[in-house]
């Protein structure tokens, strides 16, 4: 069993600043499972504890149900994929994926075997006796896997492993990174910043905020019943636009929520007419950008519209999401 747990797990630094608050978390065994967040919101730190590249303050990790908080990186059976491959300039792809294997003194033909059997899955055969810098960057994105999937572990780690890349690029490795989980059978867990990419490889996501797990869910959850006001303004491009308004039957003010594409010009049960300010194409559709009340919004359409001038939009009253002061989804 290659579950991971982690148990009121905290980290705060010398300076008292807390960037891990209180975590508990469980990975299943064959699991995929992302972590998702802006920048500084903590999850490589989170992934790095998992590592054992950083140490926790409080509380415990357990590798397939062993705890692992005093354990070496070395010794806890998992892969880490780093987003600068990591790979030596000096030695030729083989190499490379090898290289881990012969540090700890693996016999030569269980090495061949290995770094062969990793070479097929990833169609990097013809690359073996090339340098990294003949390579293009999946092309090392992919050396970086291999030296990974040889050490046959219990977890794989992976640090935004695309960000390098171009977005043609990304969206292609991606698939293969889907694929190799598929093929392989062992759990994942994955960092990004991308919510594309959260929402396409996922089993569940996690998403972080300042330190804080804000939801854990599967990615159609995440998408269509955020718990609250980050998780859905956070998930979504574009974004979810928020509109104050009351609610009768709670008798309070709240924050509505509609997602751009729901924003649309036919017949809903809501009529708005905006001003469109911006426009933003995206091939067949296009995303119009307006003001209702003080918030900044947007709608995605298929339809003409013309900048500076008005557009006739309509909600129907089941999109609509309802925030409570607090940012927490009143129908969760």
């Amino acid at each position: 069993m290659s579950n991971v747990i982690l148990k009121n797990v905290q980290k705060t630094y010398d300076n008292n600043k807390t960037v891990i608050n209180n975590v508990n978390l469980e990975i299943r065994d064959k699991e995929f499972v992302v972590l998702v967040g802006a920048s500084g919101c903590g999850k490589s730190t989170l992934l790095r504890m998992v590592a054992g590249l950083e140490d926790i303050t409080s509380g415990e990790i357990f590798i397939d149900d062993k705890k692992v908080n005093d354990v070496p990186p070395k010794d806890r059976d998992i892969a880490f994929v780093f987003q600068s491959y990591a790979l030596y300039p000096h030695m030729t792809v083989r190499e490379n994926i090898a290289f881990g294997l012969k540090m700890r003194k693996v016999p030569k033909h269980e090495i061949e075997e290995k770094v062969q059997q990793a070479a097929e899955i990833l169609n990097l055969g013809e690359y073996l006796d090339r340098k990294p810098k003949q390579l293009s960057g999946g092309q090392r994105q992919r050396v970086a896997l291999g030296r990974a999937i040889v050490r046959n572990p219990k977890v794989f780690l992976m640090d935004e492993p695309l960000s390098n890349l171009d977005a043609k690029l990304r969206v292609q490795m991606r698939s293969e990174i889907k694929k190799l989980h598929e093929k392989l059978q062992t759990t994942f867990i994955y960092v990004t910043h991308d919510q594309t990419e959260a929402l396409t490889m996922g089993d569940r996501i996690v998403v972080l905020n300042n330190g804080d797990i804000q939801q854990i869910d599967t990615p159609d959850n995440i998408y269509n019943h955020p718990t609250n006001t980050f998780v859905a303004g956070f998930i979504g491009s574009p974004q979810m636009n928020f509109i104050e308004g009351r609610d009768l039957g709670l008798d309070e003010n709240i924050l509505y929520g509609i997602r751009p594409e729901k924003m649309i010009n036919s017949n809903g049960d809501i009529k708005l007419t905006v001003n469109v300010e911006i426009s933003e194409m995206l091939g067949s559709e296009k995303i119009a950008y307006f003001d209702v009340g003080k918030r900044k919004c947007c709608a995605k359409l298929s339809s003409e519209f013309i900048i500076g001038k008005t557009l006739d939009l309509s909600i129907d009253k089941s999109d609509l999401y309802r925030f409570d002061k607090n940012g927490k989804n009143i129908d969760a």
